[in-house]
């Protein structure tokens, strides 16, 4: 029998996935913005389609590589949920929040750094592009509304989360949770994704936008003046809890045996 993982573990396990995640949700988003047609001025690599899927896939090879070490939560509202409502250890929700951030940070330096040619021809200044990395809202003048549209993307995301692994439900076979919570990313990505970049993850959103200022991005949404950043944090927070108290509360109570 294999031991119990340790808490050092655990937090490898979730920087690695979020990592993973992070590189590929990015790394689509780049290949999406750096490179226009020279004719046209559109994409040649794809447009949102190409961003949801490359999200969604992201985030089933990152839970792919931690889910039997750490449980995959590669999310700090995905780690609050299961705190509140599936008695995951209290102690363990900062670290994870924390290694999840820094796993995230630095897979945004390694796509920075791929793709630095291409960010030296297209935006060399750093004025228009850290949107690559992180969430901006569509409506600037109307910053409640990329709240509620993380609130609610981020509740479907737990919902769904928590209904795919409940054990008194139909959990999927074959080890295919990973595959269909990555398809709720992309369901999340191409029905809400329009409002603020669908963040739905704290971690996802905050280490990448750290990076963007340490790398010196003007547009990054924490000390450009706008200060967007918040939302894309406490929104998904709120949401999550939301998203598992519906659940629970709506289908799991009667799915257990008596």
């Amino acid at each position: 029998m294999n031991p119990k993982p340790t808490l050092t573990a655990e937090l490898i396990a979730e920087f690695l996935g979020t990592f993973v995640l992070i590189l590929f949700g990015t790394g689509v988003v780049a290949m999406a913005v750096l490179f226009p047609s020279k004719n046209t001025g559109e994409t040649i690599h794809g447009g949102f389609t190409n961003i949801t899927m490359g999200w969604g896939l992201g985030v089933t090879m990152g839970i792919y590589i931690a889910g039997k070490v750490s449980g995959a939560h590669l999310n700090p509202a995905v780690t609050l949920a299961f705190a509140v409502f599936r008695g995951f250890p209290w102690r363990k929700v900062l670290p994870y929040s924390l290694a999840q951030t820094a796993g995230a940070f630095v897979a945004a330096a390694l796509v920075y750094w791929n793709y630095l040619p291409a960010f030296r021809q297209v935006d060399p200044q750093l004025e228009r592009t850290a949107g690559i990395f992180t969430t901006f809202p569509a409506f600037p003048g109307l910053p409640q509304a990329g709240f509620l549209d993380q609130t609610i993307g981020t509740a479907l995301l737990v919902l769904l989360v928590f209904a795919i692994i409940d054990e008194f439900n139909s959990p999927p076979g074959a080890n295919l949770a990973p595959a269909m919570i990555g398809l709720v990313v992309v369901a999340i990505g191409m029905s809400f994704g329009g409002m603020h970049g669908y963040a739905i993850n704290p971690a996802r959103d905050l280490g990448p936008r750290l990076f963007t200022v340490f790398a010196g991005f003007r547009n990054n949404g924490l000390t450009d003046g706008t200060h967007v950043w918040w939302i894309p944090v406490v929104a998904p927070l709120l949401g999550g809890l939301a998203g598992a108290a519906i659940y629970d509360f709506g289908i799991r109570r009667y799915l257990r045996p008596s």
